[in-house]
């Protein structure tokens, strides 16, 4: 397996099932839409395909999904995963006259486990370990959403520690210097296929351009090969996409997420 093609047609089969959702709460099913609940007042819209849909029918699942999630009054935030190889004729115009706000496109990258496992010389003082408990977890979480620019959030790091307490397969992996948590990132093995997949990869600005996130994907990458896992896929912003293309990495789509958020 190694075209363009071959790699996205094994993500599409493989990975837009309830592979996709592990830890849902609820999923519901609209024409091709999966309409999934999931901790912490989340709903997230995805599908395999829109079926050919024409520019009307998109339109109403849109309005049906959206109607779908704000009749739950514990849905605060909800998100549309769009792909960019779908056919999806109106889909951006119905989701924004429905409130919903496109976020940055991100690379969807898929490679083989096996070209990211490799030794990566860390910054002296800097260590890897995966982590568990609570305090380790939510100094993880909110190094993370400084990174990203948000406020800290309990809600996130509650959600992790709940995904911990069902041993799932997630991991939660961070590189260290003395106690400051300087890159964190989490693993997410995708229950009957072969893919893990890495997410959440955030480095304080000061130890960028260093290896750290590098080596943090590779420990990741060794431990996915343990689980059995083969290929990982992973969604990437412009800093983490030259790093997997390094390893061989093959962008195969891009997805761009649509954000409704519940008023105040």
């Amino acid at each position: 397996m190694t075209t363009s093609a071959e790699l996205l047609a094994a993500y599409d089969r493989q990975l837009r099932t309830d592979a996709e959702t592990p830890s849902a709460l609820d999923v519901e099913q609209l024409g091709p839409l999966r309409l999934v609940t999931f901790d912490g007042g989340r709903g997230f819209i995805t599908y395999a395909g829109l079926d050919g849909a024409d520019a009307g029918t998109i339109a109403g699942w849109v309005a049906g999904a959206l109607g779908y999630f704000r009749n739950n009054p514990a849905i605060r935030h909800i998100e549309w995963k769009s792909r960019g190889h779908d056919w999806a004729p109106g889909l951006h115009v119905a989701l924004v006259g429905n409130g919903f706000e496109p976020e940055e496109s991100e690379s969807i990258m898929i490679g083989r486990a096996a070209d990211l496992a490799v030794d990566v010389p860390l910054p002296v003082g800097v260590a890897l370990r995966q982590v568990t408990e609570e305090e380790d977890v939510r100094a993880m979480s909110a190094m993370a959403d400084g990174v990203f620019g948000d406020p800290v959030s309990t809600a996130t790091a509650d959600s992790l520690l709940r995904r911990l307490s069902h041993a799932d397969g997630m991991e939660l992996w961070v590189a260290e210097c003395g106690a400051e948590i300087v890159s964190a990132g989490r693993l997410e093995p995708v229950t009957g296929t072969d893919f893990a997949g890495i997410w959440g990869g955030a480095t304080l600005q000061a130890w960028r351009g260093r290896g750290i996130y590098r080596a943090l994907t590779a420990a990741r990458a060794r431990s996915a090969l343990a689980m059995g896992k083969t290929l990982i896929h992973s969604d990437s912003t412009p800093y983490s996409r030259p790093i997997l293309e390094r390893s061989g990495f093959v962008k195969v789509s891009t997805t761009t997420p649509y954000i409704w958020r519940a008023p105040a």
